[in-house]
């Protein structure tokens, strides 16, 4: 199915606080992204012209079709936003519902809006009515925890007022990443509105994607965490879709070109000094599946500069490659993943949430 441009055949990449920067989206779409989204950014920072806001707004006519995911709690500047954010020709423009981080909930932001379904259809309203013909978007959570289940009342109220399509991440806002997902909504919320509806969370693997897409009856796919380190899901869903079979996983070249070429991309969007630690985050991301990755980590950490990290990284593969690494459990490692313990963002690098972000 493809509407306002965006083919939901294909895995749409989420919006990702201090993830979804150029460079990530550029290598996003060389593997086959059928949409991408800048990282989330307030309302009030975009109808305030705040340069570090409108800075995350920029993007490169090879990175679209791509959304942008707006956060704010109050219609008047969500719709000044949205003016202001058309300037920049998106495909889409995305209200966000789900975010669980407290200092925005507390703000009655992110998730924090599913309390008031009436309120967020106002909000709704008002973003369509900026928007003109460019879509609106809502991305929810499932509601405030398992006793406050509201996300097809919130569906209902985005659909009602002009959403053109909603996003659902089968978790609670309390649940963050711990809770089981629990698929099951993605019916009741499809059966509940007449607009696309795209599902998120919990897509590790090609086959989680599958499993989802072939039985609950969602028109799209979202991924978040599944696609760090790993755009080649991208390349590798498309092609099962399309000619039925799996390629299957890269092999150690590609992923070295790859991560050379994300690292590349960064230092030319962030400058070296900016670079080198998004730069060591990422490279943790692309190899924390292949012996070696406790060395990476004892090591990658004291590295001052981009010609460092690319020498170690050089004998990192070439060790990868001629098997010198001994065979290691790297379960730890990926439950660590999974919980954004070691690989994802404190609370506190939210900075992007702030008003003037």
């Amino acid at each position: 199915m493809k509407l306002f441009g965006i083919d939901f055949k294909k895995l749409i990449l989420a919006p990702m606080a201090e993830i979804s920067d150029a460079a990530f989206r550029k290598i996003s779409r060389k593997f086959g992204a059928g949409l991408v989204f800048t990282q989330m950014v307030s309302a009030e920072g975009v109808a305030r012209h705040n340069f570090t806001t409108l800075r995350y707004l920029s993007f490169a006519r090879d990175e679209k079709p791509i959304g942008v995911q707006v956060l704010g709690n109050d219609a008047k500047i969500l719709g000044r936003a949205v003016k202001e954010i058309l300037k920049f020709n998106p495909d889409v423009i995305d209200l966000n519902s789900g975010c669980p981080v407290a200092k925005v909930t507390s703000n009655n932001m992110g998730s924090g809006l599913m309390d008031d379904p009436k309120h967020l259809g106002a909000l709704v309203n008002s973003m369509v009515k900026a928007a003109g013909e460019t879509p609106i978007s809502v991305k929810f959570r499932l509601g405030k925890d398992l006793s406050k289940i509201n996300v097809v009342e919130s569906a209902k109220a985005a659909a009602d007022n002009g959403a053109s399509f909603i996003t659902v991440h089968v978790r609670t806002s309390t649940g963050r990443y711990d809770e089981r997902p629990r698929y099951e909504w993605l019916a009741k919320v499809k059966e509940a509105v007449d607009i696309p509806v795209v599902a998120n969370g919990s897509i590790f693997t090609l086959e989680d994607a599958l499993f989802i897409k072939e039985n609950f009856n969602v028109d799209g796919l979202m991924i978040a965490r599944g696609a760090l380190g790993n755009p080649f899901i991208f390349k590798r869903y498309n092609t099962f879709v399309e000619k039925g079979f799996d390629p299957g996983p890269p092999d150690l070249s590609l992923v070295k070109e790859t991560l050379f070429e994300h690292i590349n991309l960064l230092e030319r969007e962030f400058g070296e000094f900016n670079a080198l630690d998004k730069a060591k985050k990422h490279s943790i991301w692309y190899l924390k599946e292949y012996n070696g990755i406790s060395i990476l980590l004892d090591n990658i950490f004291a590295l001052k500069s981009l010609s460092s990290l690319y020498e170690f990284l050089n004998k990192h593969f070439d060790n990868i490659q001629n098997g010198t690494y001994p065979e290691e459990d790297n379960s730890l490692i990926q439950q660590k993943f999974f919980k954004r313990v070691v690989f994802w963002l404190l609370e506190d690098n939210y900075n992007v949430l702030s008003k003037t972000a």
